[in-house]
């Protein structure tokens, strides 16, 4: 279930960061693009191994603070009506995790301009920072529809442009010193890219035990529901639910902690689902549903790309399976849905139900468990743990509300 206790922390990041661009395919790969930049500038200037992987963690994560894919579309096209706040949201949000605090800094100030700085540039933060800006605003150059090596030099020349204004002339030599590889180039815009990365960049030798992993679960966890008023505490509640009733079902000790993490990415892929869908006050059209639909999918898919936690990626993503084959995307029916993934589904609908939402309070025990015992009772969930929950209620209510109070709070200081 969770290979020799350890993940690669590289392939973790690489994986997190290509799924936080799938709101659109403009995108595509735009984080881990920018990473690469900063990766060769970095080089090229010399930095150290431990400031090069900052940089390079920073990159993948840099435009983290723009949480709906509205929002990342318009940092992208440059129409962000004020840029600086998701530098600052970024930054709270990367000091919430230990092994990206180091990250939260550059990323803070990496709009800052060259003018705005009043520390030299040999100021180890103001290279780092100014080396993000360069590698961010060279991505954004870039026309996606034009071969690479058609409009190379014209890049160099636009970028140029910002010299001692925007951008110090260092960053601009160091451009020009990679610049003159074609396999910079190439390596830019492969659709490989992720591949080149999570074998050759920074932070491949480090790898990260479950504990770790946890908080980074919670770190994406607040990613992908602090964006929407709806969902700002769902995930902590999941995962809160979900780990007590596997501790109440008897699984191991290692099982109960890494449903935590199943619990936290649960909802990954609503990544990839606009807000005007997720926040759609009313019953969701066909076509919207349809939408809808792809997220589970998408939490399969980047969650089974991180060798090592197969299992866990089973039990985040089959959340809407059902017992019978009727639920989506991959129509699983009970013989394929292990102990797992019954809880999560459980959890998932228990905690929505339950949970107060704006537009609605949440429902009692009674009429939580009513929902439930009806979907057990027609073997579209597991009866038994349904029961286990029943038995336990109070409980598992308590331990999910604190959970979702302490989400909350780190939502207000993020805000």
């Amino acid at each position: 279930m969770y290979h020799n206790g350890t993940i690669n922390l590289l392939n973790l990041a690489l994986s997190l960061s290509d799924a936080l661009d799938l709101g659109s395919p403009i995108l595509f790969q735009r984080q881990i693009r920018s990473a690469f930049v900063a990766w060769q500038l970095g080089q090229a200037a010399s930095l150290p191994p431990e400031p090069l992987k900052n940089l390079f963690m920073a990159a993948l994560f840099h435009d983290l603070g723009a949480l709906s894919p509205d929002e990342k579309v318009a940092l992208y096209r440059g129409q962000a009506e004020n840029l600086d706040a998701h530098c600052v949201r970024g930054g709270r949000l990367l000091q919430t995790v230990p092994i990206f605090e180091p990250c939260a800094k550059i990323v803070r100030y990496h709009h800052r301009q060259w003018r705005a700085w009043s520390e030299p540039i040999e100021n180890q933060l103001v290279l780092q920072s100014q080396i993000l800006f360069l590698a961010d605003t060279l991505e954004r150059f870039i026309n996606r529809e034009q071969y690479i090596l058609h409009q190379n030099d014209e890049l160099i020349s636009r970028v140029s442009s910002l010299s001692d204004n925007q951008i110090h002339p260092l960053m601009i030599d160091l451009l020009k010193s990679v610049a003159r590889r074609e396999d910079f180039w190439l390596d830019l815009t492969s659709p490989r890219l992720y591949s080149i990365l999570l074998h050759s960049a920074p932070g491949r030798g480090i790898e990260v035990e479950l504990g770790q992993l946890i908080i980074i679960s919670e770190f994406v966890r607040n990613l992908i529901d602090f964006r929407s008023k709806f969902t700002v505490t769902h995930s902590a509640g999941v995962s809160a639910a979900a780990s007590m009733i596997a501790s109440l079902f008897g699984l191991t000790e290692l099982e109960t902690e890494s449903m935590k993490v199943a619990g936290n990415l649960h909802d990954l892929g609503k990544m990839a689902i606009p807000n005007s869908i997720l926040e759609k006050n009313g019953k969701l059209t066909d076509e919207e549903f349809a939408v809808i639909r792809q997220h589970t999918y998408v939490t399969y898919m980047v969650l089974s790309s991180i060798g090592g936690i197969q299992q866990i990626a089973e039990w985040a993503a089959f959340h809407h399976e059902r017992l019978d084959g009727s639920g989506y995307p991959f129509h699983l029916t009970s013989k394929q849905l292990g102990i797992g993934s019954r809880i999560v589904s459980i959890a998932d609908i228990f905690t929505a139900l339950a949970e107060e939402r704006p537009y609605r309070h949440g429902m009692n025990k009674n009429d939580a468990m009513s929902i439930l015992k009806d979907l057990g009772n027609k073997r579209l969930l597991d009866i038994n743990i349904i029961k286990l929950l029943d038995a336990n209620y109070e409980q598992i209510h308590w331990l999910t509300n604190e959970a979702q109070k302490k989400a909350m709070d780190t939502y207000l200081q993020i805000y």
